[in-house]
C-alpha cells in the first residue's frame, strides 16, 4: 500500500516558503509567526516526513511536558482533527501514550519532549531532527545542549514561536537574518490574513491587553515580556550599561543567595556590596546534585565569603536522617543564614526595588539575567486575564533565589573595620 505524505494535509499559502525552505535543504530555520498561524502543524507534517527520509530519533520539544501534551498529543486542529492523524496508521507502529512516543514501522521514533528536562531525556538519546516549539518560552539551556548532537550527525532544527519581549527568541532571529544558512522568517495577521479583524477586536473587547495583542498577533518584540514582573527594571538595567562587565574585587566579601531544589534546579547568585552598589558577578546552576555539589562549586571559586542566604524551608528535617540541610550544609562548612518567610508578592517588591542598585556582569550571569527577564506570571487563556502568582518554569530558580537576597540585603553589613588611632601609637621616645 502507498501512502502520500503530508498525509491529509497541505502547507497554507503563507507556510510554503518555510516549507520550501526545508525541502531546499535547510539545516535551520526560524519561523516567528503569530497565535494561530500552523506552526505546530507544519513542524509536526515536516518531521513525519523526515522521519521517513532518514531513520532516527525525531523531538517535539515544548516548554513543559505538560504543556506538549495539551497542545500536541492530545490536541486538535481548528478543524477538530487530532494533530496526531498526521501519522497515517499504515505507517505507525506503536504508541507509548505514558511517554509520548510514536515508534513508526521504519524504525524512526517522534517523540513530545519537555525542554525543562532535555539533558535528562538526552540521556542514551541521539535525535537528528527537534521542532522547538513556543522556543522564546523554553529554557534557552535545551537548545545549547541539543546544538552539538545535531552538528555532530547532521540533523536539522526547526524553531517556531511568537516573541516573548527582547529575550533569547529576538537574538535568535537576530542571528538567522545574518546568517546564509539559516532561514528565517516573520509573519504577522496582516502577512497570512489567517485571523480575521472582527476576530481581532472581540479579543480587545474580550480583555486582551493592548501589549499582549502586539505581542500574539502582529510579532512585535519591542515590549517587555507581557506579564513579566521585572521586564522595565531589567530594561532599564540594559540601557544603562549595567549589564556589562562586572569584575570581581577580591578586596570585598562575596556573599551568595540560594534558591535550594530537590527535584528542580539549584540556582545561585554571586553577590559584593559595594557602597550602594549590588554587583552580581557570578551565577551558577544545576539540578540532580547534592549539597556537596555546591560545597565544591563554592570551593573551586577562590571568593573570599561573607553571609550565605537560603529559603526559610532549609530547616525543614528530612524524614530520612533527622537532620535539616541547613545542618548538613553547616558540616559541608557553608553556614546559612536563613531569608524570612513572606508573602511572595513583598518579595517582588523588594527586587524590584533593588534591580535600579544593581550591576549584572552580562557573561558570567547571562542564565540569571534572562530568568529575571523571563519571570511572569501567568495567562488564563479562558479568563483573559493573568493569573495572581508567578507561573512555575526554569526562570523561576534564578528568581526566588533573587528574591530571597533582596529580602534580607538589609541584614548583611560590611564587616566593621578599627578605626584608625587620631595619634601614632609608640613605645619609644624617639628624642630621650
Amino acid at each position: 500500500m502507498e501512502t502520500t505524505l503530508p498525509h491529509n494535509w497541505q502547507p497554507r499559502p503563507y507556510q510554503m516558503p518555510l516549507w520550501l525552505a526545508l525541502e531546499g535543504g535547510y539545516k535551520r530555520a526560524v519561523a516567528v509567526w503569530h497565535r494561530r498561524a500552523g506552526k505546530d502543524s507544519v513542524g509536526l507534517n515536516w518531521t513525519v516526513i523526515a522521519a521517513h527520509q532518514r531513520v532516527g530519533m525525531y523531538w517535539h520539544l515544548f516548554p513543559t511536558l505538560k504543556q506538549g501534551k495539551r497542545i500536541l498529543w492530545d490536541g486538535m486542529t481548528r478543524e477538530g482533527r487530532g494533530f496526531l492523524d498526521y501519522f497515517p496508521p499504515e505507517v505507525v507502529k506503536a504508541r507509548n501514550n505514558s511517554e509520548m512516543k510514536i515508534t513508526l514501522k521504519n524504525g524512526s521514533i517522534w517523540q513530545i519532549v519537555g525542554a525543562d528536562y532535555v539533558a535528562d531525556a538526552l540521556v542514551g538519546a541521539n535525535p537528528v531532527g527537534c521542532v522547538f516549539s513556543e522556543h522564546a518560552l523554553q529554557d534557552p539551556r535545551a537548545w545549547d545542549l541539543i546544538r552539538p548532537i545535531l552538528a555532530e550527525n547532521g540533523g536539522w532544527a526547526l524553531f517556531l514561536y511568537t516573541p516573548r519581549g527582547r529575550n533569547h527568541g529576538y537574538d535568535l532571529l537576530r542571528m538567522a537574518e545574518r546568517n546564509d544558512d539559516w532561514f528565517a522568517e516573520v509573519l504577522t495577521v496582516d502577512d497570512t490574513h489567517a485571523i480575521q479583524p472582527e476576530a481581532i477586536e472581540a479579543e480587545r473587547r474580550a480583555g486582551m491587553p493592548e501589549e499582549l495583542m502586539a505581542q500574539e498577533f502582529y510579532c512585535s518584540f519591542e515590549a517587555s515580556l507581557v506579564g513579566a514582573y521585572y521586564g522595565k527594571q531589567m530594561a532599564a538595567a540594559l540601557d544603562g550599561d549595567r549589564i556589562a562587565s562586572v569584575p570581581w574585587e577580591p578586596k570585598l566579601p562575596v556573599h551568595t543567595w540560594w534558591d535550594l531544589g530537590i527535584g528542580d534546579a539549584t540556582a545561585i547568585w554571586f553577590v559584593q556590596l559595594a557602597g550602594l552598589e549590588v554587583r552580581l558577578i557570578d551565577y551558577y546552576e544545576a539540578s540532580g546534585e547534592g549539597l556537596s555539589h555546591y560545597a565544591k562549586v563554592l570551593q573551586e571559586r577562590d571568593y573570599v565569603y561573607g553571609e550565605h542566604i537560603a529559603p526559610h524551608d532549609i530547616e525543614v528535617r528530612e524524614l530520612g536522617t533527622g537532620k535539616s540541610r541547613k545542618e548538613t550544609a553547616a558540616g559541608l562548612g557553608i553556614r546559612f543564614g536563613v531569608a524570612p518567610k513572606l508573602p511572595v508578592d513583598e518579595g517582588i517588591d523588594a527586587v524590584r526595588a533593588l534591580i535600579p542598585r544593581c550591576w549584572f556582569d552580562e557573561q558570567k550571569c547571562e542564565r540569571g539575567i534572562e530568568a529575571l527577564r523571563q519571570y511572569r506570571k501567568g495567562w488564563d487563556d479562558k479568563l483573559k486575564v493573568f493569573r495572581d502568582r508567578p507561573l512555575h518554569d526554569w526562570a523561576s530558580h534564578a528568581a526566588d533565589a533573587f528574591r530571597y537576597g533582596a529580602l534580607t540585603l538589609d541584614e548583611i553589613k560590611p564587616k566593621r573595620r578599627r578605626p584608625l588611632p587620631e595619634q601614632a601609637e609608640m613605645d619609644y621616645r624617639m628624642f630621650d
